[in-house]
């Protein structure tokens, strides 16, 4: 049985997506909240900077995969308008839940599906534009995700990753500091959850940096990738162009 990374512990490949829907359900239900105080508020603006690069337009189609609560699924939908499609997905169902009931309640409907990554129910060259947002490094495979990101685009359709990534080395020690005391501990107050932030702390440092994750999205499909650094590196967004 091969084996992968959940945080710093090796689990079955097989098992992964169990320990990783654990630690949604938990977190789900002061998923916003705890976003807002563990960024102090600058997820917003990462997010925004996300809008800004995707560069919709009218009648365009957008797949947000990972959707989670919303956020950029409700800002793809206004840019998109009703000529439009907006399609929201997620693996945890509890995620998605609250993420359609909160969009329900500014009186937004998208299509919303609970699926995996790396095996989405698309046609291929379907979307003009593919996000994932704070999900890729949750995933086990994450070459088989993105390469089914790369088959649902059109050609010359784009990917956006938003993720956590390797913060500039002066940085370095105070964010351990505030990743592995301080997050666990507000986690605790706050959800009443220290393990899950403990995780998201790990996940972190195992997903690939930013030169690494453009390799493997050249390597998938891709045949332009840059990306952005935010925040002194904390987090980047990747843009993948499909040839």
């Amino acid at each position: 049985m091969s084996s992968t990374h959940f945080g710093f512990k090796n689990v079955d490949e097989s098992d992964k997506a169990r320990h990783v829907k654990g630690v949604f359900d938990s977190v789900a239900p002061k998923y916003d909240l705890m976003n807002d105080l563990m960024s102090m508020g600058l997820h917003r603006a990462w997010k925004a900077y996300t809008v800004l690069v995707a560069n919709l337009h009218q009648g365009d189609k957008v797949l947000d995969i990972a959707a989670g609560t919303g956020d950029l699924s409700l800002a793809f939908a206004e840019k998109v308008g009703q000529s439009g499609l907006v399609v929201q997905t997620d693996i945890n169902e509890a995620m998605l839940s609250n993420g359609r009931n909160r969009l329900v309640d500014r009186g937004v409907l998208l299509p919303t599906l609970v699926c995996d990554a790396e095996k989405l129910p698309f046609a291929d060259g379907y979307f003009d534009l593919v996000s994932v947002a704070f999900g890729l490094r949750n995933m086990t495979h994450k070459d088989l995700a993105l390469a089914e990101m790369c088959r649902v685009l059109k050609p010359g359709g784009k990917l956006l990753v938003l993720e956590f990534s390797k913060v500039a080395q002066p940085l370095e020690k105070l964010y351990d500091w505030y990743s592995f005391k301080v997050l666990p501990k507000l986690g605790e107050w706050v959800a009443g959850d220290a393990s899950s932030y403990q995780y998201l702390a790990e996940s972190i440092r195992m997903h690939p940096g930013q030169e690494e994750l453009k390799s493997l999205m050249k390597a998938n499909g891709f045949g332009h990738v840059d990306y952005h650094n935010m925040t002194g590196g904390l987090v980047a967004l990747h843009v993948g162009l499909k040839c």
